[in-house]
């Protein structure tokens, strides 16, 4: 008895066609929805930037005094435990300074030398410019950024010699992006710098800014600063 041969079919030009059109459509939805995620993540970090000037100009306007270095703080917040800074002008400390667990539970000092740029969130906090607790744990803590980092403040890094504030461990596009939106798109030179990472939360302070301009290589870091 003969047998009929076994006949293999493969997909048609049109049925190759549409599988094509979907894998598209799934890579192009993909690809805009992690752009939404970064142009989202590029508008929270110059938010932060412009946010943190714009609370430290309420507060020297409300109180004549620099957020954290305020000798006054301790007076007009005795409820909260405040401490006052030391009253020079300048905020002691670096941005990523090791917040204390509880700054009214001993053992923070805060001066003209050191802790000032960490009671800097304290006293914005009180003062009600800045979201968190006014009191106890995390009152003196830096906010974390949207990119895995801290936001901080320090008087003078990368060849700033003012207040500025910084984020660290930001993605170089997003990098790249908020200083041409903020400034000249260079990470050594104006308001804006940066400086490439090798370290999270790198200490920035002896520190020369990178450049000529920034390296996109989808995985480098910078600390990212901003005069205020």
């Amino acid at each position: 008895m003969m047998h009929a041969p076994n006949l293999q079919h493969g997909f048609t030009l049109v049925e190759i066609s549409i599988v094509l059109v979907i894998v598209g459509l799934l890579l192009g939805g993909v690809l805009r929805g992690q752009e939404m995620v970064t142009q989202a993540r590029i508008r929270d970090i110059a938010n932060d930037l412009n946010g943190v000037g714009a609370a430290y100009n309420f507060y020297y306007d409300r109180y004549k005094a620099l957020p954290g270095d305020d000798p006054n703080a301790a007076a007009r917040w005795p409820a909260y435990g405040a401490k006052s800074g030391g009253g020079d002008g300048v905020v002691s400390g670096k941005y990523m300074d090791p917040a204390p667990a509880d700054p009214t539970a001993g053992g923070f000092t805060v001066d003209n030398n050191q802790g000032e740029s960490l009671a800097f969130w304290w006293h914005l906090r009180m003062a009600g410019f800045v979201f968190g607790p006014s009191s106890g744990p995390g009152a003196a803590t830096q906010p974390s950024n949207a990119t895995g980092g801290i936001v901080g403040v320090q008087t003078g890094g990368l060849g700033l010699a003012s207040l500025i504030v910084c984020e660290s461990n930001v993605p170089d596009k997003i990098a790249a992006a908020i200083d041409m939106q903020m400034d000249d798109g260079r990470p050594h030179t104006g308001q804006v710098r940066a400086y490439l990472q090798t370290v999270q939360n790198e200490d920035i302070t002896s520190k020369a800014p990178s450049g000529p301009s920034y390296v996109e290589t989808g995985a480098a870091q910078y600390v990212l600063c901003k005069t205020i």
